[in-house]
């Protein structure tokens, strides 16, 4: 008989925060149920309401944890061009929408209109704008203006993303392409973005200043 380990609250959370999250992966929002979820934690129905009181609560934290560790697989690199580094976080966050479809469109569809999953979704854009901003060099630009420009493209990948998961009417090549093109055609006319990174001497990173720079 297998004795169960008694966890203190933090360590009961994160267990159930990677049940809910394995079944909200595996299955539509619709057809996951708390009493499967506690199932698969070993814990009683009674328990698992008292961290979680209701399935729109649960999912919210397992979003909230997913939009936290998606954050932190994309950090961009400061020492490559505005167009790849564009190209490789928009490679990890398909990538993550792939790997967690059920997921994906249960924030962006079922429970598009939901306050507290909506503003998870709006903190995460917010975040990524700051980022792009900050690291790659866009801020150097006219800094309003492509800050507007930035949340246009973050919410436009997110909906192109989630129709092109809910119908594949085209290639992940096609995506990728579609959302890469859509930013650098709307920043092209106000920035150079296929220009080396600037370091905080003026000078493309990884080179140093010469004769010529002096002149």
């Amino acid at each position: 008989m297998t004795t169960r380990r008694r966890l203190d609250p933090a360590e009961r959370r994160s267990q159930l925060l990677g049940a809910g999250a394995q079944l909200f992966a595996a299955k539509p929002y619709d057809e996951v149920f708390m009493e499967e979820v506690a199932e698969r934690a070993g814990i009683s129905r009674a328990l698992l309401y008292r961290y979680f009181p209701n399935k729109r609560d649960l999912f919210a934290a397992v979003y909230q944890q997913a939009a936290d560790r998606l954050l932190t697989r994309t950090e961009l690199d400061p020492g490559r061009s505005v167009r790849e580094q564009l190209s490789a976080g928009l490679d990890a966050h398909i990538d993550y929408f792939v790997a967690h479809r059920n997921t994906v469109l249960a924030a962006n569809r079922v429970l598009a209109g939901d306050p507290v999953i909506q503003a998870v979704i709006t903190d995460e854009l917010a975040e990524l704008r700051r980022r792009l901003l900050d690291s790659t060099g866009l801020g150097e630009g006219p800094r309003e203006m492509v800050s507007a420009a930035l949340m246009s493209w973050l919410v436009f990948v997110r909906t192109l993303c989630v129709d092109w998961l809910t119908h594949q009417a085209f290639s992940r090549a096609e995506l990728h392409d579609m959302c890469v093109g859509a930013l650098l055609g709307a920043l092209r006319p106000v920035m150079d973005l296929d220009r080396p990174p600037i370091d905080g001497k003026g000078c493309p990173t990884g080179r140093q200043p010469g004769p010529a720079d002096a002149r």
